[in-house]
């Protein structure tokens, strides 16, 4: 009996950690919003744009370098939307550096939004998304910076400015 309960208590929690929760959904205009990840983009109505995006983008290995040394230690919130423009050129494009960084995506939460900028569970409060896709990087629970809409240099760099603690400015930042 007890062999049994051990291993019940095991399989629920191995099971629970290894599945990020999902409540990504389409609206009524077909776009996702909620909590999703790389596996929401599976489906057909943004496969298409994704995959093409993730492929033919070229990263920059020297940089790519410079950031695997750095990221392990970061966790990054993403704001999207999969009717934004901007999002679907910069999301798969995220999603590749982390690749070839090595970073695990148990780190990353990826909330997609509606063209308000919001999600029915409010996900977005307090977190002043203005612009989207908005990733916010955070190092032992403190915000150290957010990449928004697009780079400034190239993603990398702008990402690798980020986790080095160098000055950044994303292109709305008017401190």
């Amino acid at each position: 009996m007890n062999k049994l309960l051990v291993f019940a208590l095991c399989f629920v929690f191995f099971n629970c950690d290894a599945q990020q929760k999902i409540t990504a959904k389409k609206n009524k205009q077909g776009h996702l919003i909620g909590i999703a990840n790389r596996t929401s983009f599976d489906d057909p109505s943004f496969k298409y744009w994704f995959d093409e995006e993730y492929k033919y983008y070229q990263t920059d290995s020297v940089v790519i370098d410079k950031i695997r040394k750095k990221i392990k230690k970061f966790k990054i919130k993403g704001y999207m939307g999969t009717w934004c423009k901007d999002s679907k050129r910069e999301t798969p494009r995220f999603y590749k550096i982390l690749d070839q960084t090595g970073f695990n995506e148990k780190n990353l939460e990826l909330i997609t939004v509606n063209r308000s900028k919001g999600t029915p569970d409010s996900l977005e409060a307090g977190f002043n998304i203005i612009r989207i896709p908005t990733f916010i990087f955070y190092r032992r629970g403190k915000e150290v910076g957010r990449f928004v809409e697009y780079p400034r240099e190239s993603i990398e760099k702008d990402i690798l400015k980020i986790i080095s603690g160098e000055l950044y400015k994303h292109s709305y930042d008017n401190d």
